[in-house]
């Protein structure tokens, strides 16, 4: 069996040093791709003194196109080299030793898996993002249903789900195949969901596997809610457009395709209006630019800002 790894990565070498070796220490992995997307931190310094002394890594480097175009970017050079799964992950999750194994042998004789899913761990405690199914019927329910991370008992045992995140995900290569590569304009998330619900729309199914165990960079631990707001806001305009792109999408009624996209963006206008004069985590001038970032979601206009 034939495994192609790819890891991308901006900006991140300190923990780009630690994912390579978790990597290539899992049995099976026959090449690792680092994409690495215009990193100005030294990363690409680092990388050329290490690919001689290791002859599984390749290396490719862009523009920094975000995770949706450095996972394109990977996976169709992976599909190149005609592996039998490739195994995606940015760069601030470490996998330990047997977990590729882990995930493989769960997945073993059941063609219908097209992905699998491992578990993350933040600081030893369950890190989960997977649920259990989508809705695109009720504009006023989330898309994601069944999250387990809200299950009332800890799920252990290798369980079929909808949706994970590209940390980690062993995607088989007649899913690569059948509905092509991540949609690279999307730039920053949601790329993870559209690309799960697109393999469960081709007949594939998805399995999370809690034995094989990933480990989690965790980030902003310390900071208080304005500070990790100002942190993370530039990222809200991609949430809101991105999760209305794909509302709009595949939503069975003009409600999800319209409604639930305008839902999500008032919460945060909403919450910038109130907050913008007692906090600088928002201002009035993130308001048009939050409306923005829906009507061009229910426009399809990607891309990077």
């Amino acid at each position: 069996m034939k495994i192609v790894a790819v890891v991308v990565t901006y900006n991140r070498l300190t923990l780009l040093k630690r994912t390579i070796p978790a990597v290539l220490a899992n049995p099976g992995v026959n090449t690792l791709i680092v994409v690495n997307n215009g990193s100005t931190d030294g990363t690409s310094e680092w990388l050329r003194t290490i690919i001689p002394r290791e002859p599984r890594l390749r290396v490719i480097t862009q523009e920094n196109v975000g995770g949706a175009g450095g996972f394109h970017t990977g996976i169709r050079e992976a599909e190149t080299m005609q592996p039998d799964w490739v195994w995606c992950m940015d760069d601030d999750v470490f996998p330990r030793p047997d977990c590729l194994e882990q995930m493989l042998a769960a997945a073993a004789g059941d063609h219908s898996v097209g992905i699998i899913s491992p578990r993350r761990l933040v600081d030893g405690k369950v890190f989960t993002t997977e649920f259990l199914s989508f809705d695109f019927s009720n504009p006023f329910a989330s898309t994601y249903q069944g999250r387990l991370s809200r299950s009332k008992t800890p799920v252990d045992t290798p369980t079929f789900i909808s949706g994970a995140a590209f940390e980690g995900l062993c995607i088989r290569t007649e899913v690569i195949h059948r509905i092509g590569l991540p949609r690279p304009d999307l730039f920053i998330f949601c790329d993870d969901t559209d690309y799960c619900y697109r393999t469960l729309l081709a007949g594939f199914r998805i399995l999370y596997v809690p034995a094989a165990i990933m480990d989690k960079q965790p980030f902003f631990t310390d900071d208080n809610w304005a500070v990790r707001n100002v942190k993370k806001k530039w990222k809200r305009f991609y949430q809101v457009r991105n999760s209305s792109f794909l509302n709009h999408t595949y939503g069975r009624n003009a409600a999800v395709r319209h409604l639930r996209g305008f839902n999500y963006v008032a919460g945060y206008i909403i919450t910038a209006a109130l907050t913008a004069p007692f906090s600088r985590a928002w201002s009035y001038s993130d308001i048009p630019r939050l409306w923005r970032a829906y009507t061009d979601g229910i426009r399809h206009r990607l891309g990077k800002y």
